[in-house]
């Protein structure tokens, strides 16, 4: 009997240390390294996917100024007004003399069709139908006055989509003068397909102009509230707006002007959508930018959601993509002509930062906010490449520089990741080095191989040389063995993009900012995917790629941690990063102000990862019962969350994690394929 415990004694002890030894031995060393910036995670708005105009602006009224359909030639001139979006019947005219908006000039005339029976009046379906919610009340508005009398009358109704009348209100107008009316309309029931009528109910017609349904719930009403909270839960760190390939325009007159898009917002002008007919599968004619949600919107945006405003100006170059370069004479500004863009970049910084005794300043205190928005970055250029892009730069950064040298500015290194294709990532790099950009834009849309693979990528970056802006990224899965359909915001998505993420937060030296792209896409109006939120009329979805980008900006931390494993190199034994050889990805950091250290884990396998973890620097750690561990996972890889089923892959949260300490040795399992967030 003792020969045989002994024995049994033995076995277990070998096998517990095969066991051991085939766990990942980590070493944390709790010495605080590199800050982390406080814009390390963030989030990249471009008004694609319906993102604004029938997304985030929470307007319900398509071409609510009669402008759209819109034309701007390359000359700049402008062909504008109609009555897209709008079914009309009776007398119905579409005007433009003495006009209530010299910016908007056209506006719709109603005048009585001749017979008591006829009836004149207009529709307007808005965005893929109205969102109406059973109880909620609208804020409606039009600019209106009297043709041929003194007092006319309409009736605005909330229809359904079944065609039956929810509720209806009369508005009395009077005189021939442009004036704002306003109502309240409650909804009687949930329509995710309802729409807006509008009748003539006198025999004197009505001139009507920018016709606005809002729902009451509106943030700052104007913004969709259910959307304003998902970006609010996000907790980013920083806000890239406005794009994105809408800053360069297919050409430069169509371009993303920030000019127009401040000021009065019934005289802000229509403006071309560059994604409207670009993706010949997936048209939509009728996609415009109201510039309803402008610059002053997104900076209040972004102060209400905590995160630094990263504005991104045109450099003088229309889209690459749509245009040939040798035509650059023709489609881009010549450098000798670059003024008038540069003073835009120079007229921000001031609407921005300036004193309210200051041309834009003072604007920016009549819109509502008469403190300044304290801008500190400033990007020029989008995704532009070549030698063209640079020595327009240059004109930029010696300005900007003069009148504001403490302003952080953003360069690009174009729209690839690396040279496969060309030398146009090192030279773009090169030469944002000798400009002396604080920060260099990179663009990686890749699949899971790459993101796997760019997991050291900034490992070896060059310390003294700018900072990394990962500006746009998204892992897009390519396997065609699985049912997946391209772009779709599946889990291996989310996860391979966590595993990058490790690489990015163990760089935090070079890398200063990170945002996933696109951020908003409807789901009847998508023309690119994956994007972070989808949405229709009445609901949102935060798909999985959100909640791996939410687990990093809520547990950003102050301070880089070393993190490393002993593995074999040859016959050496070397600390290395965790890093994916095994499946296995990790970071850590420090956080100051809580005294807690989080580690993040990513398995990308299908096997379960024992972690023998070692607090270099601490002689014990607190109990087990106070580690706290946040998970992500999925069994299927191609699982997803839709606007239909929102809660499939949410993050499981545990005060008390299942870990065993021994002094300062943290013992667990990483399940396979699982996200993991561990506070100690």
């Amino acid at each position: 009997m003792k020969k045989f415990r002994l024995f049994a004694l033995t076995f277990m002890a070998m096998l517990a240390g095969e066991v051991m030894a085939q766990a990942h031995q980590l070493t944390l060393n709790t010495k605080p390294g590199a800050p982390v910036q406080p814009t390390m995670y963030g989030i990249f708005f471009e008004d694609i996917n319906f993102g604004a105009d029938g997304g985030l602006y929470a307007e319900l009224v398509a071409n609510r100024s009669f402008e759209a359909p819109l034309h701007i030639k390359a000359s700049g001139e402008r062909v504008s007004g109609g009555l897209m979006d709008w079914k009309t019947y009776g007398n119905v005219q579409l005007c433009d003399e003495n006009p209530a908006f010299d910016r908007n000039p056209h506006f719709a005339r109603l005048l009585d069709d001749g017979h008591r029976e006829k009836f004149t009046g207009m529709e307007n379906r808005g965005y893929f139908g109205m969102g109406l919610k059973k109880g909620l009340k609208y804020n409606f508005s039009v600019y209106a006055r009297v043709v041929g009398g003194s007092n006319a009358k309409i009736r605005v109704e909330l229809v359904g989509n079944d065609n039956e009348v929810m509720t209806r209100q009369q508005i009395s107008i009077s005189g021939t003068d442009w004036k704002k009316y306003s109502a309240e309309i409650t909804a009687p029931k949930t329509d995710p397909k309802g729409f807006m009528r509008i009748y003539l109910e006198s025999k004197e017609g009505v001139d009507l102009d920018h016709v606005s349904l809002f729902p009451a719930d509106a943030w700052e009403g104007c913004l969709r509230a259910d959307l304003v909270k998902d970006l609010k839960d996000l907790h980013p760190g920083v806000f890239r707006f406005p794009g994105g390939c809408i800053v360069e325009g297919t050409d430069l007159a169509s371009r993303y002007q920030w000019k127009n898009s401040v000021g009065p917002v019934e005289n802000r002008p229509l403006n071309e959508n560059r994604w409207n007919y670009t993706f010949p599968h997936r048209l939509f004619p009728s996609y415009f930018q109201t510039y309803g949600m402008g610059f002053y919107e997104l900076f209040c945006l972004s102060e209400y959601i905590g995160a630094e405003p990263l504005p991104i100006l045109n450099v003088g170059l229309a889209c690459q993509y749509q245009n040939d370069d040798k035509d650059a004479a023709r489609v881009h500004v010549a450098t000798s002509d670059l003024q008038p863009y540069i003073d835009d970049c120079l007229d921000l910084i001031e609407f921005c930062n300036g004193g309210t005794d200051t041309k834009w300043g003072k604007l920016r205190a009549d819109m509502g906010h008469p403190e300044p928005f304290n801008l500190k970055f400033i990007g020029v250029g989008n995704e532009q490449w070549g030698p063209l892009y640079p020595e327009r730069l240059e004109y930029f950064v010696k300005a900007i520089r003069a009148k504001y040298p403490k302003m952080k500015i953003v360069g690009s290194s174009g729209p690839e990741p690396d040279d496969k294709g060309g030398k146009q990532f090192t030279y773009g790099w090169n030469e944002m080095t000798r400009l002396k950009a604080d920060l260099v834009d990179e663009h990686y849309y890749r699949n899971q191989e790459w993101f796997k693979e760019n997991v050291t990528r900034y490992d070896n970056y060059d310390r003294k040389g700018p900072k990394v802006f990962a500006g746009e990224y998204a892992c897009h899965i390519t396997q065609p063995a699985l049912p997946c359909p391209e772009g779709k915001n599946v889990f291996e998505g989310a996860l391979y993009e966590a595993a990058l993420m490790t690489g990015i937060e163990r760089n935090a030296d070079v890398v200063h900012m990170a945002t996933y792209a696109p951020l908003f896409a409807h789901e009847e109006g998508w023309q690119w995917r994956p994007d972070l939120i989808w949405m229709d009329n009445l609901k949102t979805c935060r798909t999985p790629n959100y909640y791996v980008q939410q687990l990093y900006c809520v547990n950003p931390g102050t301070n880089v941690l070393s993190l490393t494993e002993n593995t074999k190199v040859g016959k050496k034994t070397k600390a290395a990063p965790v890093t994916g050889n095994d499946g296995l990805c990790a970071s850590a950091v420090y956080d100051k102000t809580t005294g807690k250290y989080i580690v993040k884990f990513v398995n990308l396998s299908n096997e379960p990862k024992e972690v023998q973890l070692t607090f270099k620097g601490l002689k014990a750690l607190p109990a087990a019962n106070n580690v706290e561990l946040t998970t992500l996972h999925s069994d299927d890889p191609m699982a997803c969350n839709t606007v239909q089923k929102p809660f499939a892959i949410t993050p499981d949260v545990k005060k008390s994690a299942d870990v065993t300490i021994n002094k300062n040795v943290a013992t667990f399992t990483v399940p396979a394929r699982t996200f993991s967030v561990y506070r100690f």
